[in-house]
């Protein structure tokens, strides 16, 4: 299977407390990397001259392509954690905007962005390279402007006749025009609480498995791109499960090597059912 995931990778600048780490970052890296355990991985990114070359020969050494349009800069993110679910972010650069996409055939395209740097009109573009696209809202409602990170609402109709939508409960209040039923899957997740999820528009809610994890930063970059790799392989509820696990899996151990056997035996402790529908998400 050909995967190609769109997105800047990002140069991560993680405090916590009096401690500062450097790493690489965004949800373009831990979709592809998840990805990386069962397809064979694309990423469309820009990053400037200041990134760090051994990130990105780090990534090719694990068998991930990588096709970088050149930037002045690189996208940069200081994460300052409060706990371990919540963070204040600030966008100290951007790299170039990504407006076109490879012309060959990909099995699955997913766009995660994280600065708006997919812009809207390219998500038809993705249908026309893919049958199967999926897409993160979180670098669709992040204006690309340096500082403090405040979200903007969009119009959510340019999301419809995607295969999977994921976005947190409190982002997707920001994304107006669209109807659970617009989207094949809808998957709105709320860090280790309860979540929903809906197929063709019938609502289902999950419970993650609770895990204990200094942070939580891409979960729902795993979320997104375990649960449409298994979604192809296996029915709704089961690849809903296996991704909840395998998300669960990544957060413990911070790496994908973890046995495939631990995913499956931990997706049955994941409580999927259907919910009785209301109107809206």
């Amino acid at each position: 299977m050909k995967c190609l995931v769109v997105g800047h990778l990002v140069k991560d600048v993680i405090v916590k407390g009096s401690g500062i780490e450097y790493r690489i970052g965004g949800g373009a890296y831990y979709s592809a990397l998840a990805l990386s355990r069962f397809c064979d991985v694309e990423v469309l990114t820009s990053v400037g001259e200041d990134f760090p070359g051994k990130w990105l020969e780090e990534l090719e050494a694990s068998g991930i392509r990588l096709h970088v349009i050149p930037s002045r800069n690189s996208t940069s993110y200081r994460l300052r954690y409060l706990d371990r679910d919540n963070r204040e972010l600030t966008l100290l650069s951007v790299a170039e905007r990504i407006t076109d996409f490879p012309k060959k055939g990909y099995d699955m395209i997913l766009l995660n962005p994280v600065a708006g740097e997919v812009p809207p009109e390219s998500i038809e573009l993705a249908r026309e390279r893919s049958s199967f696209v999926g897409a993160d809202v979180q670098g669709f409602i992040r204006p690309p402007e340096p500082g403090r990170v405040k979200l903007k609402d969009i119009d959510g109709s340019v999301f419809r006749g995607v295969k999977v939508l994921h976005g947190e409960a409190s982002e997707m209040t920001l994304v107006k025009g669209i109807e659970p039923g617009d989207v094949e899957v809808l998957l709105v997740s709320q860090g280790g609480d309860e979540g929903t999820a809906y197929l063709r528009g019938r609502k289902h809610v999950y419970r993650p498995v609770k895990v204990a994890v200094d942070e939580s930063t891409g979960a729902g970059d795993v979320f997104l791109a375990s649960f449409s790799y298994f979604y192809r392989e296996c029915p709704f509820v089961q690849a809903l499960k296996r991704a909840a696990a395998f998300t669960a899996l990544f957060l413990k151990h911070r790496h994908f090597s973890f046995p495939l056997e631990e995913v499956n035996e931990l997706a049955r402790e994941v409580d999927v059912k259907p919910a009785r529908q209301a109107s809206g998400i």
